[in-house]
Protein backbone atom coordinates (compact mmCIF):
# COMPACT_ATOMS: atom_id res chain seq x y z
CA UNK A 1 0.00 0.00 0.00
CA UNK A 2 2.96 2.47 0.89
CA UNK A 3 4.88 1.59 -2.02
CA UNK A 4 1.75 3.19 -4.30
CA UNK A 5 1.08 6.27 -2.44
CA UNK A 6 3.86 9.13 -4.21
CA UNK A 7 6.57 11.01 -1.76
CA UNK A 8 5.63 14.12 -1.23
CA UNK A 9 7.91 16.55 -2.68
CA UNK A 10 10.83 17.90 -0.47
CA UNK A 11 10.92 21.79 0.00
CA UNK A 12 14.85 21.90 0.53
CA UNK A 13 15.42 21.79 -2.91
CA UNK A 14 13.07 25.20 -3.85
CA UNK A 15 14.68 27.05 -0.75
CA UNK A 16 18.29 25.73 -1.22
CA UNK A 17 17.07 27.03 -5.31
CA UNK A 18 16.07 30.74 -3.63
CA UNK A 19 19.00 31.53 -1.47
CA UNK A 20 21.41 30.45 -4.63
CA UNK A 21 18.97 32.51 -6.53
CA UNK A 22 19.52 35.46 -4.14
CA UNK A 23 22.49 34.81 -2.43
CA UNK A 24 23.73 38.25 -3.22
CA UNK A 25 21.23 39.86 -1.22
CA UNK A 26 22.00 37.26 1.50
CA UNK A 27 25.46 38.10 1.77
CA UNK A 28 24.55 41.94 2.25
CA UNK A 29 21.94 40.83 5.03
CA UNK A 30 24.87 39.26 6.57
CA UNK A 31 27.46 42.10 5.82
CA UNK A 32 24.65 44.29 7.15
CA UNK A 33 24.12 42.21 10.32
CA UNK A 34 28.11 42.11 11.33
CA UNK A 35 28.39 45.99 10.60
CA UNK A 36 25.43 46.33 13.55
CA UNK A 37 27.27 44.11 16.02
CA UNK A 38 30.50 45.80 15.51
CA UNK A 39 29.22 49.40 15.86
CA UNK A 40 27.67 48.51 18.99
CA UNK A 41 30.52 46.43 20.19
CA UNK A 42 32.79 49.45 19.15
CA UNK A 43 30.68 51.85 21.17
CA UNK A 44 30.84 50.11 24.08
CA UNK A 45 34.41 49.69 23.97
CA UNK A 46 34.88 53.49 23.53
CA UNK A 47 33.11 54.32 26.38
CA UNK A 48 35.38 51.85 28.47
CA UNK A 49 38.15 53.28 26.89
CA UNK A 50 37.41 56.76 28.20
CA UNK A 51 36.07 55.61 31.38
CA UNK A 52 39.49 56.61 33.04
CA UNK A 53 38.48 60.54 32.45
CA UNK A 54 34.97 60.06 34.52
CA UNK A 55 36.06 61.14 38.22
CA UNK A 56 32.57 60.37 39.64
CA UNK A 57 30.96 56.30 39.20
CA UNK A 58 27.88 58.12 37.47
CA UNK A 59 30.23 59.33 34.67
CA UNK A 60 30.20 62.83 35.64
CA UNK A 61 33.72 64.60 34.76
CA UNK A 62 33.05 67.80 36.78
CA UNK A 63 33.98 67.89 40.29
CA UNK A 64 32.01 64.90 42.32
CA UNK A 65 29.65 66.58 44.54
CA UNK A 66 28.98 69.50 41.83
CA UNK A 67 25.47 70.54 40.81
CA UNK A 68 26.76 70.47 36.76
CA UNK A 69 26.99 67.04 34.89
CA UNK A 70 29.59 66.57 31.77
CA UNK A 71 29.75 63.40 30.56
CA UNK A 72 32.95 62.19 28.27
CA UNK A 73 32.16 63.11 24.41
CA UNK A 74 32.42 58.69 24.60
CA UNK A 75 28.86 58.48 26.45
CA UNK A 76 27.12 61.36 25.50
CA UNK A 77 28.13 59.88 21.65
CA UNK A 78 26.91 56.27 22.43
CA UNK A 79 23.53 57.47 24.10
CA UNK A 80 22.60 59.73 21.05
CA UNK A 81 23.22 56.44 18.70
CA UNK A 82 21.97 54.08 20.92
CA UNK A 83 18.69 56.10 21.10
CA UNK A 84 17.94 55.09 17.90
CA UNK A 85 18.51 51.69 17.93
CA UNK A 86 14.65 50.84 17.63
CA UNK A 87 14.46 52.84 14.94
CA UNK A 88 16.59 50.44 13.34
CA UNK A 89 15.41 47.77 13.74
CA UNK A 90 11.98 48.87 12.55
CA UNK A 91 13.95 50.06 9.52
CA UNK A 92 16.00 46.77 8.74
CA UNK A 93 12.19 44.91 9.07
CA UNK A 94 10.58 46.87 6.77
CA UNK A 95 13.88 46.44 4.38
CA UNK A 96 12.89 42.98 4.94
CA UNK A 97 9.66 43.26 3.72
CA UNK A 98 10.73 45.21 0.85
CA UNK A 99 12.79 42.64 -0.52
CA UNK A 100 9.81 39.91 -0.12
CA UNK A 101 7.60 42.36 -2.06
CA UNK A 102 9.51 42.94 -4.56
CA UNK A 103 12.89 40.66 -5.90
CA UNK A 104 11.16 37.60 -3.75
CA UNK A 105 7.79 37.30 -5.01
CA UNK A 106 6.79 40.68 -7.23
CA UNK A 107 9.63 40.04 -9.70
CA UNK A 108 8.71 36.61 -10.55
CA UNK A 109 5.17 37.12 -11.05
CA UNK A 110 6.10 40.09 -13.21
CA UNK A 111 8.19 38.34 -15.54
CA UNK A 112 6.52 35.00 -15.35
CA UNK A 113 9.33 32.98 -14.61
CA UNK A 114 6.76 31.71 -11.27
CA UNK A 115 5.72 29.19 -14.40
CA UNK A 116 9.18 27.90 -14.78
CA UNK A 117 8.81 26.31 -10.53
CA UNK A 118 5.08 24.83 -10.59
CA UNK A 119 5.94 22.84 -13.79
CA UNK A 120 8.98 21.12 -11.34
CA UNK A 121 6.67 19.38 -8.46
CA UNK A 122 6.05 22.14 -6.68
CA UNK A 123 2.66 23.21 -5.93
CA UNK A 124 1.86 27.27 -6.15
CA UNK A 125 0.53 26.72 -2.27
CA UNK A 126 4.49 25.57 -1.89
CA UNK A 127 6.17 27.88 -3.80
CA UNK A 128 4.68 30.72 -1.79
CA UNK A 129 5.07 29.26 1.36
CA UNK A 130 9.51 28.72 0.69
CA UNK A 131 8.95 32.59 0.13
CA UNK A 132 7.55 33.38 3.08
CA UNK A 133 9.11 30.84 5.57
CA UNK A 134 12.67 31.01 4.71
CA UNK A 135 12.93 35.04 5.00
CA UNK A 136 10.97 35.03 7.86
CA UNK A 137 13.55 32.26 9.75
CA UNK A 138 16.34 34.14 8.19
CA UNK A 139 15.77 37.59 9.26
CA UNK A 140 14.33 36.67 12.60
CA UNK A 141 17.20 34.88 13.72
CA UNK A 142 19.38 38.20 12.34
CA UNK A 143 16.59 40.02 14.66
CA UNK A 144 17.26 38.31 17.97
CA UNK A 145 20.73 38.52 17.79
CA UNK A 146 20.72 42.14 16.89
CA UNK A 147 18.33 42.17 20.09
CA UNK A 148 20.44 41.11 22.39
CA UNK A 149 23.30 42.99 21.31
CA UNK A 150 21.68 46.11 21.58
CA UNK A 151 20.60 45.30 24.87
CA UNK A 152 24.30 44.62 25.89
CA UNK A 153 25.56 48.35 24.12
CA UNK A 154 22.83 49.75 26.11
CA UNK A 155 23.34 48.56 29.31
CA UNK A 156 26.85 50.25 29.49
CA UNK A 157 25.53 53.75 29.31
CA UNK A 158 21.64 53.12 31.11
CA UNK A 159 22.96 52.77 34.24
CA UNK A 160 23.83 56.96 34.49
CA UNK A 161 21.28 58.55 36.28
CA UNK A 162 21.92 61.73 33.51
CA UNK A 163 21.25 58.83 30.84
CA UNK A 164 19.10 60.54 27.96
CA UNK A 165 16.89 58.69 25.45
CA UNK A 166 17.78 55.38 26.61
CA UNK A 167 14.44 54.56 28.56
CA UNK A 168 12.65 51.61 28.24
CA UNK A 169 9.50 53.24 26.68
CA UNK A 170 11.29 55.92 24.75
CA UNK A 171 9.93 55.63 21.37
CA UNK A 172 13.46 54.86 19.74
CA UNK A 173 14.07 52.13 22.02
CA UNK A 174 11.40 50.26 22.76
CA UNK A 175 11.23 47.93 19.54
CA UNK A 176 15.01 46.80 20.01
CA UNK A 177 14.66 45.21 23.63
CA UNK A 178 12.17 42.58 23.30
CA UNK A 179 9.92 40.31 21.40
CA UNK A 180 8.35 43.22 19.88
CA UNK A 181 10.90 43.14 17.19
CA UNK A 182 10.17 39.81 15.86
CA UNK A 183 6.35 40.53 15.56
CA UNK A 184 7.19 43.40 13.08
CA UNK A 185 9.72 41.11 11.28
CA UNK A 186 6.49 38.98 11.39
CA UNK A 187 4.38 41.78 9.92
CA UNK A 188 7.13 42.89 7.64
CA UNK A 189 7.59 39.78 6.12
CA UNK A 190 3.69 39.43 5.69
CA UNK A 191 2.69 42.34 4.35
CA UNK A 192 5.25 42.13 1.72
CA UNK A 193 3.84 38.59 0.49
CA UNK A 194 0.29 40.39 0.25
CA UNK A 195 0.98 43.46 -1.71
CA UNK A 196 3.15 41.24 -4.20
CA UNK A 197 0.35 38.96 -4.44
CA UNK A 198 -2.37 41.50 -5.08
CA UNK A 199 -0.05 43.76 -7.05
CA UNK A 200 2.19 41.58 -9.03
CA UNK A 201 4.30 44.97 -9.73
CA UNK A 202 8.04 44.65 -8.26
CA UNK A 203 8.01 48.61 -7.63
CA UNK A 204 4.53 49.04 -6.39
CA UNK A 205 3.88 45.91 -4.18
CA UNK A 206 7.93 47.33 -2.87
CA UNK A 207 6.55 50.54 -2.40
CA UNK A 208 3.17 49.39 -0.63
CA UNK A 209 4.65 47.44 1.53
CA UNK A 210 6.96 50.34 2.98
CA UNK A 211 3.88 52.68 3.54
CA UNK A 212 1.46 50.07 5.12
CA UNK A 213 4.15 48.82 7.22
CA UNK A 214 5.05 51.89 8.21
CA UNK A 215 1.15 53.03 9.21
CA UNK A 216 1.16 49.86 11.43
CA UNK A 217 4.64 50.74 13.23
CA UNK A 218 3.01 54.32 13.21
CA UNK A 219 -0.31 53.78 14.71
CA UNK A 220 1.50 51.22 17.26
CA UNK A 221 3.65 54.04 18.66
CA UNK A 222 0.80 56.30 19.09
CA UNK A 223 -1.48 54.09 21.05
CA UNK A 224 1.22 51.65 23.07
CA UNK A 225 0.49 53.15 26.30
CA UNK A 226 -3.34 52.29 25.77
CA UNK A 227 -2.14 48.28 25.54
CA UNK A 228 -2.35 47.71 29.05
CA UNK A 229 -3.69 49.66 32.21
CA UNK A 230 -1.93 52.68 33.65
CA UNK A 231 -1.07 53.48 37.46
CA UNK A 232 -2.46 56.07 38.99
CA UNK A 233 -1.31 57.51 41.81
CA UNK A 234 -2.74 60.48 43.52
CA UNK A 235 -1.84 62.75 46.69
CA UNK A 236 1.66 64.11 47.04
CA UNK A 237 3.99 61.09 46.08
CA UNK A 238 5.22 60.80 42.90
CA UNK A 239 6.33 57.40 41.49
CA UNK A 240 10.08 56.50 41.79
CA UNK A 241 12.30 54.29 39.51
CA UNK A 242 12.02 54.01 35.80
CA UNK A 243 8.39 54.65 34.83
CA UNK A 244 6.50 56.15 31.96
CA UNK A 245 4.62 59.34 32.90
CA UNK A 246 1.28 59.72 30.65
CA UNK A 247 -0.63 62.45 32.53
CA UNK A 248 -0.69 64.84 35.47
CA UNK A 249 -2.78 67.12 36.86
CA UNK A 250 -5.32 67.17 39.74
CA UNK A 251 -8.85 65.73 40.56
CA UNK A 252 -11.86 68.19 41.99
CA UNK A 253 -13.88 66.81 44.33
CA UNK A 254 -16.38 65.14 42.12
CA UNK A 255 -13.33 63.19 40.27
CA UNK A 256 -13.41 65.90 37.14
CA UNK A 257 -9.55 65.82 35.66
CA UNK A 258 -8.03 69.39 35.26
CA UNK A 259 -4.59 69.19 33.34
CA UNK A 260 -1.78 71.50 33.46
CA UNK A 261 -2.65 72.11 29.62
CA UNK A 262 -5.58 74.42 31.23
CA UNK A 263 -3.29 76.69 32.85
CA UNK A 264 -1.06 77.62 29.53
CA UNK A 265 -1.52 81.45 28.96
CA UNK A 266 -0.72 83.67 26.15
CA UNK A 267 2.15 85.08 28.43
CA UNK A 268 3.71 81.69 28.96
CA UNK A 269 3.67 79.38 31.80
CA UNK A 270 1.57 80.42 34.54
CA UNK A 271 1.80 78.64 38.47
CA UNK A 272 -0.15 75.46 37.08
CA UNK A 273 -1.08 73.96 40.77
CA UNK A 274 -2.19 77.63 42.10
CA UNK A 275 -4.63 77.43 38.45
CA UNK A 276 -5.51 74.12 38.56
CA UNK A 277 -6.90 74.52 42.43
CA UNK A 278 -8.58 77.67 40.96
CA UNK A 279 -10.28 75.37 38.57
CA UNK A 280 -11.81 73.52 41.46
CA UNK A 281 -8.39 71.32 41.69
CA UNK A 282 -7.95 69.23 45.41
CA UNK A 283 -6.10 66.42 44.87
CA UNK A 284 -2.74 65.86 42.53
CA UNK A 285 -2.83 62.95 40.16
CA UNK A 286 -0.16 61.45 37.81
CA UNK A 287 -1.10 58.64 35.32
CA UNK A 288 2.03 56.31 34.64
CA UNK A 289 2.99 52.92 33.62
CA UNK A 290 5.97 51.48 35.45
CA UNK A 291 9.10 49.29 34.96
CA UNK A 292 6.61 46.07 35.52
CA UNK A 293 4.79 46.91 32.88
CA UNK A 294 7.05 46.54 29.98
CA UNK A 295 6.80 42.86 29.41
CA UNK A 296 2.74 42.98 29.45
CA UNK A 297 3.35 46.24 26.92
CA UNK A 298 5.79 44.53 24.71
CA UNK A 299 3.61 40.92 24.34
CA UNK A 300 0.16 42.53 24.08
CA UNK A 301 1.97 44.39 21.14
CA UNK A 302 3.54 41.32 20.01
CA UNK A 303 0.38 39.40 20.09
CA UNK A 304 -1.41 42.30 18.23
CA UNK A 305 1.57 42.09 15.86
CA UNK A 306 0.90 38.45 14.76
CA UNK A 307 -2.61 38.60 14.54
CA UNK A 308 -2.04 41.20 11.58
CA UNK A 309 0.87 39.18 10.27
CA UNK A 310 -1.43 35.92 10.18
CA UNK A 311 -4.35 37.69 8.60
CA UNK A 312 -1.96 38.93 5.98
CA UNK A 313 -0.38 35.47 5.05
CA UNK A 314 -4.28 34.24 4.90
CA UNK A 315 -5.47 36.68 2.24
CA UNK A 316 -2.32 36.43 0.52
CA UNK A 317 -2.74 32.86 -0.41
CA UNK A 318 -6.60 33.17 -0.56
CA UNK A 319 -5.24 35.45 -2.97
CA UNK A 320 -3.10 32.81 -4.85
CA UNK A 321 -5.58 29.99 -4.95
CA UNK A 322 -8.44 32.78 -6.78
CA UNK A 323 -5.41 33.09 -9.59
CA UNK A 324 -4.53 29.78 -9.53
CA UNK A 325 -8.16 28.31 -9.97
Amino acid sequence: MSTLTPPRPSLRGPVRVLLRQHRRALWSAAALLLTGIAFVVGLRIWVAVRSSEELCPDGDVTPCGDGTYLGTYARTATETFLADGGTVMLLLAALAGVFVAGPLIARELESGTYRQAWTQDVSPVQWLAVRLVTPLALVTSGMVVLALVYRWGRSSVDGSPYAFGLEWHAKGVYPALGPVALGYTALAVALGALCAMVVRRTLIAASGTFILFGLVALAMGKLRYRLWPSVRLTGEAYPQGSFWHLDSGMLTASGQEVGREDCFTVDGFTDHVACMRARGGVTQFVDYHPASHFWPLQLVETGILLVLSAVAVALAFRVLRRRTA
